[in-house]
């Protein structure tokens, strides 16, 4: 029921932009330069490697038609650049580049920037990505994606709490695994087919393209999702197996052969888990061997406890008669070692994704995980009052066992049984004393937390890193998603001239950026003046006037080397001087991006 609550919030919610996972470093040529001839190729650097598509680059002219290149590659320096040749000939003007290739983690990213010949245009083309991501497709994946995870933990953890805490009944949790293992197997399908239209940005019409297809078989993506196709029907064989078996010598079983179960077990559990690790963060960035041992171990953990914790609420739930307190008792101490792992896991995956403590408040990677942080102590305070509850309901059992009356003088047979099934009139019977009834919904808050905090879990596997973010940003390079140039018309009115100034600003972001202002007269042509002006101002933060230093480029104004320290809106003041006595400022506000 939780289960396909979540999926239908999901549905209904819709797919925003897809977070970059890896960041763009810088280009070669950079943003917004102005080349005296034309370069050979076109080289993108990435904070991690990426994964190049047959359209991973699309170059066009500055009248906005597309311009034929060389097939995509990676640099000289490895597999985090992206490379394209260029024509031996290109015109004056600007131009734009579109880029989209795929991280190492397996997401799409995207993005644009120009360069110009000889001079920029006198009007520029707006920087077009392409394709984008169509929301069908992506609504699909990502509900395939919270599928798996759930279903990963439902499975995993409902399967150990059968081999370790060894519940009287294993009916209650037939339910469960069946279900865990049929909606992974669905959503590693949905998965599959939908990674080729994911990855370019197309409709799920295109999911059965055969060449598409046949690349995402190949790639290091479509690879773990075979692997895990092939594990799931391994697992599916072993419940086969066991289903057939009569449902008193299953149990014996398990119970004979409880060690060789629990290594089959953590096996399959294993390679399930190396599935998620070798194609989502901890395959990419530093460290990368004990990344993915502490993601599996992470994974894993997650998966025992609030998959067990599925399992414990059906069984308190569902089972026919009272669960004995080891069996809870044992869970108490299997939680408490995930919650261990959870821990020193999380610890390590947090340094490594925010490198340092500004990252915590100053990147949406580290916001996102002050909120799951939250999530897992109002877990833990749940899972606090159930390992007492726990304690005290084996201390009423013993109490319970203690005041069993006996008969003295020595009872017949029949006399004897019916006085040691018979409880103490003062103790309430055990399937429903304070303690169970108080497990239960202790419990049942516990699943709840748990499916928050694997939600929230999921949409930080889908956000860029706080390194990575900060990384890009110390190079110069945009953070992440598509670098929107800012243009702003300033139309202005002294003496009997007027007109508009048509200013660019590019890429409108903190940092270093490049402005071109056009100017045109009443008429819509273009106009000239003897000086134009541009400064901005931060009232918010007491900042400016920065003066911009535009000088006459023949046709237009413009500099490359304006720096913009803070984001914010700025208020852009533009001073149009059209003779030696007339001249007007007016005055515009301006957004500058992180």
């Amino acid at each position: 029921m939780l289960l396909g609550a979540v999926l239908v919030l999901l549905l209904l919610g819709g797919a925003g932009r897809a977070s970059a996972h890896a960041a763009l470093r810088g280009s070669d040529p950079a943003d917004g330069t102005v080349l005296k001839s034309a370069p050979g190729s076109v080289t993108l650097t990435f904070t991690e490697s990426v994964g190049l598509l047959d359209d991973s680059f699309r170059v066009y002219d500055p009248d906005n038609r597309q311009v034929r290149i060389g097939g995509p590659g990676h640099g000289e320096a490895g597999s985090d650049t992206a490379r394209v040749t260029l024509p031996a000939r290109l015109g004056t003007g600007t131009y734009t580049v579109a880029w989209r290739v795929v991280s190492a983690d397996s997401h799409p990213i995207s993005g644009a920037f120009t360069f110009s010949v000889g001079k920029p245009s006198a009007t520029t083309v707006p920087a077009s990505t392409g394709a984008v991501e169509d929301p069908a497709t992506s609504s699909l994946y990502d509900i395939a994606r919270y599928a798996a995870y759930l279903a990963l933990a439902l499975l995993i953890g409902t399967v150990t709490f059968l081999a370790v805490c060894r519940p009287p009944e294993a009916g209650p949790l037939r339910g469960p695994v069946l279900t865990g293992w049929w909606t992974l197997l669905a959503a590693t399908v949905v998965l599959l087919v939908l990674r080729a239209p994911y990855e370019e940005g197309t409709g799920p019409a295109t999911a059965f393209d055969l060449a598409a297809l046949e690349r995402t078989l190949t790639s290091r993506p479509g690879l773990a999702l075979l692997a895990r196709l092939a594990l799931l029907l391994v697992v599916g064989a072993v419940l086969l197996r066991l289903k057939r078996l009569p449902g008193l010598e299953r149990q014996e079983r398990l119970e004979r052969r409880s060690g060789p179960v629990l290594a089959l077990t953590a096996v399959l559990a294993v390679g399930l888990a190396l599935t998620w690790a070798a194609a989502e963060h901890a395959s990419a960035g530093i460290q990368v061997p004990v990344a993915m041992t502490s993601a599996v171990l992470h994974l894993l953990a997650m998966a025992v406890w609030l998959g067990g914790l599925t399992a414990l609420l059906a069984t308190l739930y569902r089972a026919a008669g009272p669960v004995p307190p080891a069996v809870v008792a044992r869970f108490s101490r299997l939680a408490f070692a995930a919650v261990t792992v959870l821990a020193v896991t999380g610890v390590y995956q947090s340094w490594r994704g925010l490198g340092t403590w500004d990252a915590l408040t100053g990147t949406s990677y580290g916001r996102l995980l002050i909120v799951k942080l939250a999530a897992v102590a109002l877990l833990l305070t749940a899972a606090g009052l159930s390992r007492r509850l726990t304690a005290r309901l084996a201390t009423a059992k013993a109490t319970t066992r203690e005041r069993v009356p006996e008969l003295v003088g020595g009872p017949s047979a029949g006399s004897s049984a019916h006085a040691a099934e018979a409880p103490s009139a003062d103790v309430p019977p055990s399937g429903d004393d304070p303690y169970r009834r108080g497990l239960r919904r202790s419990v049942l808050a516990e699943v709840a937390v748990g499916m928050a905090v694997l939600v929230i879990t999921t949409i930080l596997t889908g956000s860029l890193p706080g390194r990575a973010e900060a990384e890009a940003a110390r190079s110069g390079g945009p953070t992440a998603g598509i670098p929107v140039a800012s243009v702003t018309n300033v139309p202005f009115r002294v003496a009997n001239a007027g007109g508009k100034v048509q200013i660019t600003l590019d890429p409108g972001r903190v940092g270093r950026n490049s402005v071109q202002a056009v100017i045109y007269g009443p008429d819509g042509g273009l106009a000239a003046v003897p000086e134009l002006r541009v400064s901005f101002t931060l009232p918010a933060r007491k900042i400016g006037p920065i003066d911009a230093r535009v000088t006459d480029k023949g046709g237009y104004w413009g500099t490359g080397s304006l720096n913009l320290p803070m984001a914010g809106t700025w208020t852009m003041n533009v001073t149009v001087r059209v003779s030696d006595l007339d001249q007007v400022t007016v005055s515009k506000p301006v957004r500058i991006a992180r």
